[in-house]
């Protein structure tokens, strides 16, 4: 039954998910909020909203670790899934304006992370400095977009992808559905992930890196398909650094408010690190302007094939096996 709450848990987070921004962007967009903030803001945040519940439940189920692989595992399949299969679908951009900003702070977010989870766990005071660097983000970038309005091609592009407004009841009520759908999605995907960790032997740690956060990630890959589809791609890049950003300062930071939040220590010599390198890949393709072609995306697929390959069928990973691993290994 475990892997039918998980299967349930995470139909319950996708579907949700799409309705608490369906509702949120309709009340954003009858209040008179900007296209363009709409955009990087309420989408690209709300597509994190089932991690978020996630890392909530499961540091109050007392599987703080899970809420940590949950994050770290979907930064790394942000970028190399959720961009790495739409390029291989369509060319993906990295030219939007104020992308090469918010892709700094993307890599300076989890540098900081990285430096907290360096003392052995994300405390409650780590996640108040989260949370206070979250809500400097939002307003900086508020306040950018509405100086410079925006710009008028990136613009256009979210109004082609926004559909028509609801009314104020049906927005609330989608609202409402969907934060109901993300609490009992996200229990049941947490409790069933926990019992599928315990019953393979393996740490909570590793499932949220890898089956939890591909399937809190799923948002976030169905936009990015559906914006490449259409030709939108600096939305779907967008989309996935503004994710990113969330994930990192708001989920740790609310989900640390709740218990300080442990982080083993192949974290720290592992799956930071590719957290950290998968960030950098993009900067590459901002700074020639260049296309992420069908050739990078499948090197990216590849290369996220091979993280889960190594964290789940190597006998000597870290994750696995709770112990200190040297990064030699990653080599040989």
């Amino acid at each position: 039954m475990d892997y039918v709450y998980i299967i349930i848990g995470l139909v319950l987070l996708l579907f949700a998910g799409d309705f608490l921004v369906r509702g949120a962007v309709s009340l954003a967009q009858r209040f008179g909020v900007p296209t363009l903030i709409i955009g990087l803001t309420i989408i690209a945040f709300g597509t994190s909203a089932p991690e978020l519940v996630v890392g909530v439940d499961a540091v109050l189920t007392d599987a703080p670790t899970l809420a940590l692989g949950n994050v770290v595992g979907s930064n790394i399949a942000n970028i190399l899934l959720v961009i790495g299969i739409p390029a291989f679908i369509a060319p993906m951009t990295c030219s939007a304006p104020k992308m090469g900003r918010n892709m700094i702070i993307m890599i300076a977010a989890g540098v900081i992370f990285f430096f907290m989870a360096s003392s052995g766990a994300i405390t409650s005071s780590n996640g108040l400095l989260l949370l206070t660097l979250l809500i400097c983000f939002l307003l900086f970038s508020a306040f950018q977009g509405k100086k410079s309005k925006g710009d008028a091609e990136l613009i256009a592009e979210y109004e082609e992808l926004a559909e028509e407004p609801v009314s104020y009841g049906k927005a609330a009520f989608l609202i409402i559905i969907g934060l109901v759908g993300l609490s009992f999605g996200a229990d049941l995907l947490v409790s069933g992930s926990v019992n599928v960790a315990r019953s393979l032997g393996v740490s909570e740690a590793v499932i949220g890196l890898t089956l939890v956060a591909i399937g809190t990630s799923l948002p976030e890959l169905v936009t990015a398909i559906v914006a490449a589809v259409r030709g939108h791609c600096d939305v779907a890049v967008g989309n996935v650094i503004g994710s990113n950003i969330f994930n990192t300062l708001g989920i740790m930071g609310v989900a640390s408010l709740f218990g300080d939040i442990p982080v083993p220590d192949s974290f720290i010599e592992f799956d930071l690190w590719i957290m950290l390198g998968a960030s950098l890949l993009l900067i590459p393709y901002y700074k020639t302007r260049k296309h992420v072609g069908k050739l990078s995306g499948l090197i990216m697929i590849l290369m996220y094939g091979g993280y889960m390959y190594y964290l789940t069928q190597s006998a000597d990973s870290a994750s696995a096996m709770g112990m200190p691993i040297s990064l030699e290994l990653v080599d040989e």
